[in-house]
């Protein structure tokens, strides 16, 4: 399948998903409304450092890490990078920080560039390394990842921050609740919205308006409905179009597969028992009256069917996907009475991908 292919297989289940959203996130951005959770009231659990003290922190970084008789070349790069933040109200200070680190770091350069491959992160690790530079660096660079929809290459950095030692904590709380968002980590997103949201008043305004509704979003998020498994299967198409298909891909699939069955198993157990009660309401067998209407007395009833409930072997893994054509079509006839059309057609066009072994490639 192409990528424009996966991109319009994206959109249509992101914009069921995203019509659910908005509808459970209404009441969430009407003016005085508010998250009903008693934890938001209490005292935040961290602080924003002012904008001079994350200066002077990483220019003082920068003196010590400059060899004596070096040319003042750098503090002068890093000082007018932080001049910026006085003249431009919300400023980006952790691009001020990187800009810093950059001056007094060469390595921390190759970061920066908006490359195709990803930069070599191994000195990070080096026990050289102060935290300053090192925290400072994976936040910008999980930022970046979340741009670029990287969402599970972003979480492990992101997710091994202190919160109270960043140089801008609301950030590392926001893209780290978008990672966790996305990936469907519920409790842990809520958690980090949580938090965001404690300091609602201080934040980027954009930062709060959008933890509000991812709030309402995950609160409101069943495992394993089809809210939830639309949104893994988006998740299947964005790591396909990043070019990853490898084990991490595959087991989202699983997931997905699995979920499936069970939901459809779901969903032919309702219609058998609806079409057993419509045949004895139907049959006028004897003693019965009005059709739905259960016999006055316990005696047989005369129906013409042999009452056998014909088995069904779903299998296990991508055979799950070679249904036999009718089956299947009575499964997805099924889900397009249950839920809005568009999921019907989405989760069509994935059971055909399945069967064409596009999804293992």
């Amino acid at each position: 399948m192409t990528s424009l292919s996966r991109r319009r297989l994206s959109r249509s289940i992101t914009l069921g998903v995203c019509l659910a959203v908005a509808g459970r996130a209404a009441v969430a951005v009407m003016p005085g409304a508010g998250i009903a959770d008693p934890e938001l009231a209490r005292e935040p659990s961290w602080r924003i450092p002012p904008v001079e003290e994350v200066r002077d922190r990483a220019l003082a970084w920068l003196a010590a890490a400059e060899p004596a008789g070096q040319s003042s070349t750098a503090a002068t790069r890093a000082r007018a990078a932080w001049e910026a933040t006085n003249s431009r109200p919300r400023v980006d200070v952790l691009d001020a920080v990187m800009e810093t680190v950059i001056c007094g770091e060469p390595r921390a350069e190759a970061i920066r560039p908006a490359a195709a491959g990803d930069p070599d992160l191994s000195w990070l690790d080096d026990p050289a390394t102060t935290p300053f530079v090192r925290d400072a660096v994976k936040l910008w660079w999980g930022r970046e990842l979340v741009r670029r929809d990287r969402f599970d290459d972003a979480m492990p950095l992101l997710v091994g921050l202190d919160v109270a030692a960043a140089v801008d904590p609301a950030t590392l709380l926001f893209h780290r609740a978008a990672c966790q968002h996305w990936l469907l980590a519920v409790d842990d997103a809520l958690e980090s919205l949580d938090r965001l949201l404690e300091r609602e008043d201080e934040i980027p305004v954009r930062y709060a308006r959008v933890a509000r509704l991812l709030r309402v979003d995950m609160a409101a998020l069943d495992r394993d409905s089809l809210d939830h498994i639309a949104r893994r299967m988006r998740d299947v198409t964005r790591r396909l179009d990043l070019g990853r298909a490898g084990a991490a891909t595959r087991d989202v699939q699983d997931g997905v597969i699995e979920s499936l069955d069970k939901l459809i198993e779901q969903l032919q157990d309702q219609q058998q028992q609806q079409g057993g009660g419509g045949a004895a309401g139907a049959g006028g067998g004897p003693g019965q009256g009005a059709a739905g209407k259960p016999m006055e007395d316990s005696r047989p009833a005369g129906g013409r069917g042999p009452g056998d409930v014909q088995g069904r072997d779903l299998g296990v893994g991508d055979d799950w996907g070679r249904l036999p054509p009718h089956d299947r079509e009575q499964a997805l006839q099924q889900i397009g009475r249950e839920f809005p059309p568009h999921y019907r057609e989405a989760i069509e066009q994935y059971f055909k991908r399945l069967a064409s072994g596009v999804e293992d490639r």
